[in-house]
């Protein structure tokens, strides 16, 4: 039999909500060979709003609940659960819980792209009000890069826009102009944009739209599969815990119902969840 160190399970991947299915959907194309796991805690969503200690508490809670159903890797597919909780889970409960296990969010190897996009090195920042609060792109970005200038600015409005199915509605352009009008005016040397949530490639074309076209924009998605396949690469030992066979389950905290209907405007084909409690 085998025991917890040799045990293999699926790749978890956990998200406040549906905006983490962008990045399962880019892993899942760059690396189909292993089996996955998605949580969303869409009955507790938006994190966004959330203070630290809530986001950190929810957060640890679904990462223990991946554990539990055999995940030796989870990815933190939420920039405000990667803001606020990656550091002490990473640092306070895995060496003492699941040192043997590995948790990773979706900041790092976003910003680790950054100094192949800018030419000036002025970054702006889209995202939710909890992920520009805590200033985490700033940090990692001045750790990596300290003549690199940051401008951030929160966009508490487009995370509702993409749940409630308006994305694509003439409504939604009034919100992203504004945003983009409020980060461009910050400064007029900013030339590449992250965008900071995973739900935010579901805006993409409105997006560039009110960017102008020397202005590069960061989408995480295939950034998180190349930096999970080399992390797995210098990690064997994780990797032989990574089971394979390219099946996918989906969990989530609120109705199957409601879940299935809305990833499948995430995925562009249906899926079928599974409904459980945290906490």
């Amino acid at each position: 039999m085998q025991n917890e160190h040799t045990a293999v399970g699926p790749i978890g991947i956990f998200d406040s909500g549906y905006g983490g299915l962008t990045i399962l959907e880019q892993v899942r194309k760059g690396l189909p060979q292993y089996d996955y796991l998605y949580l969303g805690d869409n009955a507790r969503a938006p994190y966004g709003t959330r203070s630290f200690e809530i986001v950190y508490e929810f957060t640890k809670q679904a990462v223990l609940h991946l554990f539990d159903e055999g995940c030796s890797l989870v990815i933190l597919a939420c920039n405000t659960a990667s803001a606020k909780a990656l550091r002490s889970i990473q640092q306070n409960d895995l060496p003492r819980i699941a040192p043997d296990k590995r948790v990773l969010g979706v900041i790092r190897p976003t910003v680790e792209a950054l100094s192949t996009l800018t030419h000036t090195g002025h970054i702006g920042i889209l995202a939710t009000p909890g992920t520009i609060q805590s200033h985490s792109y700033e940090m990692e970005i001045k750790k990596m890069y300290p003549s690199f200038e940051v401008y951030g600015q929160a966009c508490p409005m487009w995370v509702p826009l993409v749940e409630n199915n308006e994305a694509q509605g003439p409504g939604a352009d009034y919100f992203v102009q504004k945003y983009i009008d409020e980060l461009l005016a910050q400064s007029s040397a900013i030339d590449t944009v992250v965008l900071g949530c995973t739900h935010y490639p579901l805006l993409l074309d409105k997006i560039r739209r009110y960017l102008p076209p020397s202005v590069s924009v960061v989408v995480q998605g295939p950034l998180v599969t190349d930096r999970l396949d080399d992390y797995l690469h210098r990690h064997p030992e994780i990797e032989s815990r990574c089971s394979k066979g390219g099946s996918c389950r989906y969990l989530t905290t609120e109705s199957t119902a409601k879940f299935s209907e809305a990833a499948t405007l995430f995925l562009n084909e249906p899926v079928e969840a599974e409904r459980i409690v945290l906490g």
